[in-house]
């Protein structure tokens, strides 16, 4: 049974009636009269669907085409076909066919179809691929990653995509959490400094004419600033924790990335699962409404998490009907993913019949999707074709994503005293290679890549591992030995083999609650092979994490140490630093602490003691 007909048992079907103002369909009409033109015409059952944005997996072209569908999503795996090798044709063609279904409704509104590209076109397999956010932010580069939004953007609008859920502009105060690698850094001013990545996914206003209001070029995306406001600061890092802080700190440390955005013309902005001194973001109307709305005079619309106003509530979904009325008189225009779609339409033309929500609450988010849609210009290309396509994976952006990495490596020991051991030398009689992470792909990338909690498959997507990395650049005399977690015993027999050794280290992939780490140490078996290697051999030790790892006990032992981050599938951008092609620029982007129990510990704090502080990173010149 078709998936609409499940709506039929609670929803009364739309007129049939065509539309009598055409006027919203003409691209030279200003874009206030083409906005009113459109929602004079629309019922209260076409205005509501506009304000759900529903899981692709849920959903027909017959469905968008009886209700209107406001928006869609592929959730993060949620491929053609379910595919995750799904090629770019298939991703054009799967979203055209829902479009299709939108333009045959009542008055052909173009649905917004959205997908989470935050490191790239991350669910899209063979895309080019950048580091996360955490190692952008020891760039100290605004412009690498604002040439790194428009990458995004065209190879996602390639796919027939023109919604992108990032950029993730959290700070981040306590690495316990699991989304911090999605954060910048912890300092605020370096977090605004990269929301230039907006500029690069929704281009620039030529006229900049009204800041808050969004502006969408040719082949870019709507972009999504998230997570509104203060997900960063929650207690001991928890994830959807609540957030301790005044006005004047929240006004800070986390809203001042907020009026980047704005400014720079952000169409979106996603509402936080975590709280406020007590209040759920999505039952915050002070905040959205009344500061983002009013005092910022944002224009866009405003969207919540994934089933985030299930999530107001433990347990989840208790009082769903108050929930929703909460969260849409908070200020939030576009609900993500409700459990049951039927459910919603009926609650929400309650809620408005029972005068609990005003229309006139209903009318303003709708125009504010409206003026998304039109701006994006959705109407006038609603259906993508397969011209963009060559763009993916080009070699400019290959060497964008490669450029990124040697741009992120922090590298925080080099030797001891005057006798540094980076750069490697390329020509040595036999090197070794060990560690879990040496060889996997998967894992350099960590999580939202390809799916959501990511994986630790080598086959998930493109690209070349350190391993492979190292293998391309040594000169072809040097033998290199590759054993991924090397037995003491054969360490013993034959150290006195190996010219120096390269350990790749870290973290498994994770993503959001599932990220959340009490110890942060580096998980077995990489902690033993980094020990049992680099206390026999020479050593430089390559740490893949979303964020800093208790490694002062093992610091000694240790002869250079490179802090990698998720550095994605261009490995050779490793390779160019380890092997002096190009130099360490680096700079940390979050406080490297010495103990755990000093957590959360930021620069400027009172009791700073940090073993790398925040801003350090050793430099070196490129061979000649």
């Amino acid at each position: 049974m078709k998936i609409f007909l499940f709506f039929a048992l609670l929803v009364t079907a739309v007129s049939a009636s065509p539309p009598t103002d055409l006027r919203y369909k003409d691209r030279n009409q200003p874009l206030g009269i083409r906005i009113r033109s459109l929602v004079n015409q629309m019922t209260l059952e076409e205005k509501i669907m506009q304000m759900v944005q529903i899981d692709k997996r849920q959903a027909d072209a017959e469905l968008l085409r009886r209700y209107s569908i406001g928006s869609l999503i592929s959730a993060a795996g949620a491929t053609p076909n379910e595919d995750h090798r799904a090629t770019p044709e298939q991703w054009v063609d799967m979203v055209n066919e829902y479009q299709r279904g939108s333009l045959e409704s009542r008055l052909g509104i173009p649905m917004l179809y959205g997908i989470d590209s935050v490191h790239g076109h991350n669910s899209l397999y063979r895309a080019t691929l950048f580091p996360h956010n955490v190692g952008l932010g020891c760039t100290r580069d605004p412009d690498l990653v604002r040439r790194i939004g428009a990458a995004t953007a065209l190879e996602t609008r390639a796919t027939g995509i023109p919604f992108a859920f990032a950029p993730c502009i959290a700070v981040c105060k306590d690495p316990r959490w699991g989304r911090c690698y999605e954060s910048y850094g912890e300092d605020t001013s370096l977090v605004r400094q990269m929301t230039e990545i907006i500029r690069g996914l929704q281009g620039v206003d030529p006229s900049n004419s009204f800041p808050g209001v969004p502006y969408i070029a040719k082949d870019k995306v709507i972009g999504c600033a998230k997570h509104y406001v203060g997900d960063g600061g929650t207690t001991r890092g928890i994830d959807e924790n609540n957030t301790v802080a005044d006005w004047n700190g929240m006004m800070r440390i986390h809203m001042p990335a907020y009026f980047d955005s704005v400014a720079k013309g952000v169409s979106t902005i996603m509402v936080s699962y975590s709280s406020w001194n007590g209040i759920k973001m999505h039952a915050n109307r002070t905040l959205i409404t009344n500061f983002l709305k009013g005092t910022l005079r944002f224009r866009g619309f405003v969207i919540s998490d994934w089933n985030g106003v299930d999530r107001m509530t433990t347990p989840w979904g208790l009082q769903y009907p108050v929930s929703l009325m909460t969260a849409i008189n908070a200020g939030i225009d576009m609900i993500m993913v409700p459990p049951n779609a039927t459910e919603f339409l009926r609650l929400m033309k309650s809620h408005v019949e029972n005068n609990r929500i005003p229309m006139s609450r209903i009318d303003d988010a709708v125009r504010r999707i409206l003026r998304v849609k039109f701006v994006a210009g959705l109407f006038e290309q609603p259906l993508a074709d397969y011209s963009l396509i060559p763009e993916i994976a080009n070699q400019h952006h290959k060497d964008l994503a490669r450029e990124a990495v040697r741009k992120s490596l922090v590298l925080l020991k080099n030797g001891n005293g005057n006798n540094p051991l980076i750069p490697l030398p390329k020509k040595a009689s036999r090197i070794l290679v060990a560690g879990s992470h040496a060889n996997n792909l998967g894992l350099q990338c960590g999580g939202w890549t390809i799916d959501w909690q990511g994986s630790s498959s080598n086959n998930l997507t493109a690209g070349t591992t350190i391993l492979g990395a190292i293998s391309q650049t040594i000169d072809p005399s040097t033998q290199i030995t590759y054993i991924e977690n090397p037995d003491i015993e054969t360490l013993t027999r034959d150290s006195s083999q190996y010219s120096y050794a390269v350990v790749v280290v870290g973290e498994p992939p994770y993503a959001e609650q599932y990220g959340d780490n009490t110890n942060l140490t580096i998980p077995e078996p990489g902690l033993s092979t980094m020990n049992n290697v680099c206390t026999r051999v020479r050593c430089v030790v390559v740490l893949i994490s979303g964020r800093p790892l208790v490694i002062e006990p093992y610091i000694n032992h240790i002869e250079a140490l490179v802090a990698a981050w998720l550095p994605g599938p261009e490995g050779q951008g490793v390779a160019d630093v380890l092997y002096g092609d190009y130099g360490f620029t680096g700079k940390l982007s979050r406080t490297w602490f010495r103990r755990v129990d000093q957590l959360p510990m930021n620069v400027g704090d009172l009791h700073y003691d940090p073993l790398f502080a925040y801003g350090f990173g050793l430099t070196t010149a490129p061979v000649a």
